[in-house]
């Protein structure tokens, strides 16, 4: 009998072995995952902010309160792909003027690399786009590296360069700035007396630039960023480059509210990777091990007993 426990002990002991580095390696990679199910709202204020108003036709300042609010789309969600939809609005409330800005976006993302899936009608401002690089998160195990970063204004990715190591409520993250150079969004028609054109009347053709930098603070671990700031230059000019007015011109940053609650995900995200990547195959190695050697030890001592009773 104790034979028999023992060679079971030793069959479950090297299973168990076998099985510790399988839910390293192979089990735990494919549920640390973006999730599909999303659901966040992030808040930026930027105050002193410059914007040509519509309703008003000229550029007025304020303190500008921004909101983004992140929905993942589940009936999207296929396969290493995941659809997450954003609507950011942006109000002057110095001014009492509200939604002075309106953006929906559309974007799909590899739920394990973070990398930009072109597909599921991607689109910024209901105009589609060619996603490229990483999309709202960086990979899991972060590096010290440059990553390209897709930008919305601009419709297109950017290097993020490492810029060093910061703590963000007392969590490390690493910090990647991303300098966007004077990009062309749009061309529309606009007011000539407006912008200051005084030999034509009605509307004259302008072109939108956009740059800026943007930076991150990202939990290495999970790849998660846990705060973001964003330096933001949008102006109207003529396209004989005579002319110009500001479009949109402000410093963002995450509120501590948002900023508290970016860190409370990643950590919980972490703790997560943790017990998938380190506590549940080391406990499974170590029960492997003592079950291998007990097993071991019972057939050993079994075979003593044998041979003293002859």
């Amino acid at each position: 009998m104790r034979r028999t426990v023992g060679l079971v002990l030793i069959a479950l002991g090297a299973f168990l072995i076998v099985l510790a580095p399988l839910v390293r390696f192979q089990v735990a990679p494919k549920l640390i995952a973006a999730p599909a199910d999303y659901y966040g709202i992030s808040e930026l204020t930027a105050p002193g902010a410059r914007y040509f108003s519509i309703g008003d036709l000229k550029v007025m300042t304020g303190d500008a309160d921004i909101t983004v609010t992140m929905r993942g789309d589940v009936s999207q969600a296929q396969g290493d792909r995941v659809v997450w939809d954003e609507v950011m609005a942006v109000n002057d409330v110095t001014n009492e003027n509200p939604l002075i800005s309106l953006v929906p976006r559309r974007s799909a993302f590899n739920k394990y690399t973070g990398e930009a899936v072109d597909c599921c009608a991607a689109n910024i401002d209901k105009k589609p786009v060619k996603l490229e690089g990483q999309v709202y998160l960086f990979p899991f195990d972060v590096q010290k590296k440059t990553y390209r970063v897709f930008n919305a204004t601009a419709g297109k990715a950017f290097d993020a360069r490492f810029a060093g190591e910061e703590d963000v409520n007392g969590v490390r993250a690493y910090r990647f700035e991303q300098d966007v150079p004077r990009t062309k969004t749009e061309t529309r028609g606009f007011p000539a007396s407006i912008i200051g054109v005084t030999d034509t009347t009605g509307d004259v053709q302008v072109d939108r630039y956009y740059s800026g930098r943007n930076t991150f603070w990202v939990e290495p671990t999970t790849g998660s960023p846990v705060k973001q700031e964003q330096e933001r230059h949008e102006v109207f000019t003529t396209q004989d480059g005579a002319h110009s007015i500001t479009a949109f011109d402000a410093t963002a940053k995450m509120t501590p509210k948002t900023v508290d609650n970016l860190v409370k995900k990643a950590m919980d995200a972490r703790g997560q990777i943790t017990l998938l990547k380190v506590t549940i195959p080391l406990v499974v190695l170590i029960v492997g091990v003592v079950m291998l050697a007990a097993g071991i030890l019972m057939v050993v001592a079994g075979r003593g007993r044998r041979v003293r009773t002859r």
